[in-house]
């Protein structure tokens, strides 16, 4: 409680105003008041106004001196068990007023006063999270991140509500911050959250290689807070009551984007213009003081796309967060790379070339597919046999031939063919193909014997070799590669300590050295001037 606020209740109190009428009014509790008013009054008398007093009970006074004991001995005593041992000493009354007793009596921690520090323009950022839940009229009832970021010097902050807090939000919602702020400050607190920090160790943070690359990519430096010490961070966490306070306060909103405007609305309307009660200026107006001591912004913003990889299915469809998105059919069984934006999905094929690009379905839905129509077969079913019979060549003669058996035993063509494709995904392609060979040599042409060929005969393939099956190394090393040199062919490159002073002594001296003058086998020294010869590290010549 402030100053402002025990002033108010004395001079409410001194009008005859009531104690719950006081407590109503300044929207403090009634216990709140009537403290206050008590300890005004002792200080008047001339009592000591820290002196607490103790609630009269002539069943708890006769044991004062046994919980003054109690409470020396052991500080950290709770009433319950203060109960027990005053029980046995014969004690008779309730359990509330011990409690009442006990918080008087009990020695209140020195809390250490959190100095507050300002730093210089451009020199310091705070960032953080909070998470709010919010009555959208027309969305519904639903929990959204608040993003905040703010100037050490200017109190210039940036906000914006999201659907989460992941890795490439957080890294998303930076940028967005830098590029509304004019640039970075050197450095950015932030608590221990696992985009920024991965662990603690020896109570040192180690940072998210991820994030120190994209901190590395903009020259700021990431600085975590010790544990549980969030008024290192106070910049940045006062002001989200201000947002409670203010932003969220009165006002309603039909759904994220218009929560969001309102914000960007807030921001330059409100909260850039306000005169801020610690510097005594708006935060726009020290901002222009500030934003030439930021650090430039890069040529190209970091890439905050977020790559994953899918299996094609045999819809022809990949799938991101339970939601199936179309590729062109013939890549049936293949596993893409998908490029995933704030709202777009793109997939590319093994060249890395697109193949298609969707926008992505907002957060929630699920059970969902977004088809092109343009991903789908042709509706002449020769053509997507021939389609078919393509594919089945780029994989060898024994799979051309086992197409062609399907083709002659099968009613449902085009259904076995994309079955057997999908089997490329789940079992190493030489694994398909040995089946396939059985298949044809016993004219078992369908889908269901090679999956039961395989199930005996192969392993399936993990997430790991399903990625190099599909994107082989691009750096291959001959069959036959060149042999690392022997060290003798670099002998003649030696030259011993004593011919060569006898070279500075004799500088005329141009005749060829003879073949006592060669260095001996196992003699290391050498001329420290000369460059240490190569040595037979087992790389190719």
């Amino acid at each position: 409680m402030n100053e402002q606020t025990r002033n108010d209740i004395i001079q409410r109190h001194q009008a005859g105003q009531s104690i719950r009428s006081i407590a109503r009014t300044l929207g403090v509790s009634r216990h709140a008041v009537k403290r206050t008013i008590d300890e005004v009054q002792r200080a008047r008398q001339g009592k000591e106004a820290g002196t607490p007093r103790l609630p009269k009970s002539p069943l708890l006074d006769p044991f004062d001196e046994t919980i003054r004991n109690l409470l020396e001995r052991y500080p950290r005593i709770t009433a319950v068990r203060m109960l027990e041992e005053l029980r046995r000493e014969g004690y008779q009354g309730k359990y509330t007023i011990l409690r009442q007793r006990l918080r008087q009596l009990r020695a209140r921690p020195d809390r250490k006063p959190v100095l507050r520090f300002e730093t210089e323009p451009g020199r310091q950022a705070q960032m953080d999270w909070a998470v709010y839940t919010i009555d959208f009229t027309g969305e519904g009832r639903r929990r959204v991140n608040l993003f905040s970021y703010v100037l050490g010097y200017s109190r210039r902050q940036y906000l914006h509500f999201t659907d989460s807090q992941d890795f490439e939000t957080t890294i998303r919602e930076h940028v967005r911050a830098f590029e509304h702020l004019g640039g970075v400050a050197g450095e950015c607190l932030y608590d221990n959250m696992k985009t920024v920090v991965d662990r603690i160790e020896d109570d040192e943070p180690v940072y998210n290689a991820r994030f120190l690359s994209f901190a590395t990519h903009y020259g700021f430096r990431p600085r975590a807070c010790k544990v549980r010490r969030p008024q290192t961070k106070g910049k940045v966490e006062r002001p989200f009551y201000y947002v409670e306070t203010n932003l969220l306060n009165g006002r309603t909103f039909t759904s994220l984007d218009h929560l969001n405007e309102t914000t960007a609305w807030w921001l330059e309307h409100v909260a850039d213009v306000r005169v801020h009660r610690e510097t005594k200026e708006t935060p726009r107006a020290r901002h222009e003081e500030e934003l030439p001591h930021l650090l430039p912004l890069p040529e190209h913003a970091y890439d905050t796309a977020r790559v994953v990889y899918r299996v094609v299915n045999v819809e022809g469809l990949v799938s991101y967060q339970n939601n199936g998105y179309s590729v062109p059919w013939r890549l049936i069984g293949q596993t893409l790379p998908l490029r995933i934006t704030e709202d777009g999905l793109i997939a590319y094929d093994g060249p890395l070339n697109e193949v298609a690009r969707h926008r992505l379905l907002p957060p929630g839905r699920r059970g969902e597919q977004v088809v092109e129509t343009s991903h789908r077969p042709a509706d002449n079913r020769r053509e997507q046999l021939e389609q078919l019979r393509q594919r089945f060549e780029e994989l060898g003669d024994i799979a051309r031939r086992f197409f062609e058996g399907l083709v002659e035993s099968q009613s449902q063509v085009r259904n076995q063919a994309k079955k057997t494709l999908a089997l490329l995904s789940l079992y190493h392609r030489r694994d398909v193909l040995a089946a396939m060979e059985r298949a044809v040599r016993y004219r078992a042409f369908s889908w269901k014997s090679l999956e039961r060929i395989l199930a005996v005969r192969a392993r399936p393939k993990t997430g790991a070799e399903s990625l190099s099956d599909s994107f082989p190394p691009p750096l291959l090393l001959d069959d036959d590669p060149v042999a690392p040199r022997s060290t003798d062919e670099y002998q003649h490159l030696l030259l011993d300590e004593t011919d060569h002073a006898e070279e500075e002594a004799n500088p005329q001296d141009t005749s060829p050295p003879t073949d006592h003058d060669a260095p001996k086998e196992g003699d290391t020294e050498k001329d420290d001037t000369q460059d240490d010869p190569p040595h037979d590290s087992g790389r190719t010549a």
